[in-house]
């Protein structure tokens, strides 16, 4: 015979182990919970990483499979070989006073590179920053493709930092792929020899060539201020053509305002007043006068139009 004070009834006991059950599913809950949210303490969800969402790589290969990437290198290397073709068909009419660049262009292999740096450096190498930069933010939203990449979500912030990175390594690549090719079809077809300047100073090949090395990065420095107006073009307009012709438009205005004398010290700001003061470098004395102020108004430039596009893209409504 059983004891009724000794045995709790059925109906406490399946209490007791429920109530017990319960318990040991809300502590394993908790841990769970703390284990995998406590790092997203924004309510993201478990792995998500904000610094992990468009890798620069895959932005880079995603460029570089685009046919305008892919035909712009091509241009780029072809065009040095275009010149050698030119000036071969063509005839020299130098007198052998007040030489220019262009004549001067087949004396050497680094002359030929100043050569072909200060016949693009009026528009082709423009057209390239703008056309990277302003290509970056537009054609996404002309693809009706950014507001699915803001979806994943990316930050608008990371986006439009990844994109800006990813166009000034291709730009950067492609304005440097110009002098190494010219570089190698100037050694090829006219020799090693000295940098030969129109006022007549010489220096050496391997001195030459620091100071095209010297030219390149000003030209990259200068080429800055275009590369944040195409950006601030590219995050207010939808049309990737509107962009970059918009970046390229004002950058033949202010070529052809910096013609007009008559504006006196006004010239000084404009953004192209001191696009080829890298010639300066082909000299034995490097007056670094006109370099550094174009470097400084460049960078000035770009930081401005840099944050404009932050700011613009930020508030941005987007619809496409």
């Amino acid at each position: 015979m059983t004891a009724t004070g000794d045995t709790p009834p059925p109906q406490q006991d399946d209490d007791a182990r429920t109530s017990g059950a319960l318990h040991a599913l809300h502590t394993a809950a908790q841990r769970a919970d703390h284990t995998t949210r406590a790092p997203e303490l924004d309510g993201a969800h478990a792995g998500y990483r904000r610094n992990h969402t468009l890798p620069l790589g895959v932005e880079l290969r995603r460029q570089l499979r685009r046919r305008r990437t892919l035909w712009l290198f091509g241009l780029v290397a072809a065009l040095p070989l275009v010149l050698v073709a030119a000036f071969a068909i063509g005839q020299d009419e130098s007198t052998g006073q007040d030489r220019s660049y262009v004549d001067l262009a087949t004396s050497s292999a680094p002359n030929f590179v100043v050569f072909v740096l200060f016949a693009a450096g009026g528009l082709l190498l423009p057209v390239i920053v703008a056309l990277f930069f302003g290509d970056t933010i537009a054609s996404e939203g002309a693809w009706s493709s950014l507001k699915y990449l803001l979806a994943i979500p990316v930050p608008r912030g990371r986006l439009l930092r990844q994109k800006a990175l990813s166009s000034a390594l291709l730009s950067t690549t492609a304005i440097v792929l110009l002098p190494v090719v010219s570089l190698l079809v100037g050694i090829v077809c006219y020799g090693v020899g000295p940098a030969v300047s129109p006022a007549g100073a010489a220096i050496p090949f391997d001195s030459g060539l620091l100071a095209l090395l010297l030219a390149v990065i000003y030209i990259l420095l200068q080429l800055s201020w275009i590369a944040g107006l195409a950006l601030l073009l590219s995050v207010s307009l939808d049309a990737p053509l509107g962009a970059v012709g918009g970046a390229v438009l004002l950058s033949i205005v202010s070529d052809i305002l910096n013609q007009i004398t008559a504006l006196g010290p006004w010239r000084d700001v404009l953004p192209t007043h001191f696009s080829f003061a890298w010639v300066d470098v082909i000299a034995k004395e490097i007056d670094w006068t006109d370099m550094a102020n174009g470097a400084l108004s460049a960078v000035c430039y770009a930081t401005a139009f840099g944050l404009l596009a932050s700011y613009r893209f930020r508030r941005k409504d987007i619809t496409s």
